[in-house]
């Protein structure tokens, strides 16, 4: 089953959203998916930048009047090489 978390940015501006957000994904194991709502228009730009940026992905985003909704992937940890 895979681990889900909500996070109500809603009201807060950037860099909240998204900063609140990274730290919601801490909490989650890898492949944790996070669903964000906020109300904030840069988080339109904000969140695909941050899902690039750290290798998450951004599984969908969409609006709800104005409410942006955004589902993120944790990823998974990078892989350690043995020698």
């Amino acid at each position: 089953m895979t681990a889900t978390a909500e996070y109500d940015a809603t009201g807060l501006l950037c860099p909240l959203p998204v900063l609140r957000a990274n730290r919601k994904l801490r909490e989650l194991p890898a492949g944790g998916l996070l669903t964000v709502r906020a109300t904030d228009p840069a988080a339109e730009q904000d969140f695909p930048a941050y899902c690039k940026q750290t290798g998450h992905e951004l599984v969908s985003s969409r609006r709800e009047g104005e409410v942006l909704i955004f589902v993120i992937r944790k990823r998974a940890p990078p892989e350690s090489s043995q020698e």
